[in-house]
């Protein structure tokens, strides 16, 4: 089950941020914010993009303030980053990543040849 929560605004919309495991990396997750009218339209919204398995249960992970700024001033409204890993504090050598839109992450790998 992913982890994740949702934050209401004050012009009645929500932000909606799980935790997913990533498509990527085995083991790893990545943590995916969603803008959209109410909390079934964001979970909607990412399971038309093939994340069929997306539930949210309860509000355990809500989004940070600048993660709700980052995804305000995305035109998408649909945004990803890997997700920090639990117990590890930020430092000089951890750099954080930007946020992609959400094509880069459903982005099929090109076939070798």
């Amino acid at each position: 089950m992913a982890a994740g929560g949702f934050s209401k605004l004050p012009n009645g919309t929500v932000v909606v941020a799980l935790n997913l495991p990533s498509p990527a990396t085995p083991g790893g997750s990545v943590r995916v914010l969603v803008h959209a009218h109410n909390r079934a339209r964001a979970l909607t919204r990412l399971r038309n993009l093939g994340l069929r398995a997306v539930y949210l249960r309860g509000n355990a992970a809500p989004p940070t303030p600048d993660e709700i700024t980052a995804v305000l001033h995305h035109p998408d409204g649909l945004i990803w980053r890997t997700a920090p890993v639990a117990g590890v504090t930020g430092g000089p050598e951890l750099v954080q990543e930007l946020w992609h839109p959400i094509r880069a992450l459903l982005r099929r790998p090109a076939p070798q040849s």
